[in-house]
């Protein structure tokens, strides 16, 4: 019995270590860290940015797996919304730069000028999306 829960519980330790070191080497690998603390000029933070995405990530997980309630509040949500948002278009965006996929799709549609609002279209069409979805209830 206790070896059978003690075989699991190891399982899904090591499962979610792997995941997690995979998730970690991702963000690593295409530099969003560095990135970020390059254009926001605090490289000399960058050692804190790094203890703040295993912090966060160590948190997000107790608060998942223990379903800890989180009273923040419709503003709260509103923040952590947006901090979330913010987080997986710099993502997404970094993974289309390390992948070439921008150069790809300015070069097959010709454009010169204007990627930016290409991308600033994509942004609030998105967000455009999500709100209809989330307060009218569609989707």
């Amino acid at each position: 019995m206790w070896s059978d829960i003690l075989l699991q519980a190891l399982i899904g330790f090591g499962g979610g270590a792997v995941v997690a070191a995979g998730v970690f080497a991702l963000v690593s690998a295409i530099g969003i860290i560095p990135r970020l603390a390059d254009k926001s000029h605090t490289a000399k933070y960058i050692s804190r940015y790094e203890d703040s995405v295993v912090f966060g990530g160590i948190l997000g997980n107790i608060i998942y797996v223990y379903e800890v309630s989180v009273p923040i509040g419709v503003i709260g949500g509103i923040i952590f919304g947006a901090f979330a948002g913010i987080y997986a278009g710099v993502l997404a965006i970094s993974l289309a730069e390390a992948t070439s996929a921008t150069a790809i799709f300015s070069r097959r549609a010709n454009l010169k000028k204007g990627l930016g609002a290409v991308v600033l279209a994509f942004a609030l069409g998105k967000g455009f999306g999500a709100f209809l979805m989330f307060f009218e209830r569609w989707g």
